[in-house]
């Protein structure tokens, strides 16, 4: 239950400095990404916090031995980019750009009612279940290799 309501109380934090700083509203975040417009640098501010935030608080969280609410830390292993990831950020970069929006501020935003952000939410569920689809597809596909292709690739 504890777990629960952390991250009820996280989210609703998040929500509030989503809002608070900007980033639920698109022409901001456009503004930021104009850089040879008019651009608006106060949104680097906002991450200028966010990340100070982080970082300290990452630190301090290295000294615990274990969460307060779970049994380990959840820290990514890899080190390596492939480009499955470098491909997954530009895509996300670019509808970032041309929406003014990621999936945090549009979440925030669906309280707003507007038809652009549910519009956006819903392509965003959209891609998510193709991105899964795809992926499915592919593992498929990997395992149905035809049987002379098989023996090709395993000698």
């Amino acid at each position: 239950m504890k777990a629960l309501l952390t991250s009820l109380f996280s989210g609703i934090l998040f929500a509030l400095g989503l809002g608070i700083s900007g980033m639920t509203r698109p022409v901001k975040v456009i503004g930021f990404l104009d850089f040879f417009g008019s651009w608006d640098p106060s949104l680097g501010l906002v991450m200028v916090g966010a990340i100070s935030v982080y970082f300290l608080a990452y630190r301090w969280s290295r000294r615990l031995p274990s969460p307060l609410f779970a049994d380990q830390f959840s820290v990514p292993k890899r080190t390596d980019l492939d480009a499955r990831l470098v491909l997954g950020a530009a895509i996300f970069g670019a509808g970032w750009g041309l929406a003014g929006f990621c999936p945090g501020p549009a979440i925030t935003s669906l309280a707003s009612g507007t038809t652009p952000v549910m519009v956006f939410v819903a392509a965003m569920g959209i891609g998510i279940y193709l991105h899964a689809w795809v992926v499915e597809l592919g593992t498929s596909l990997s395992h149905r290799k035809a049987p002379m292709l098989r023996t090709l690739t395993d000698s």
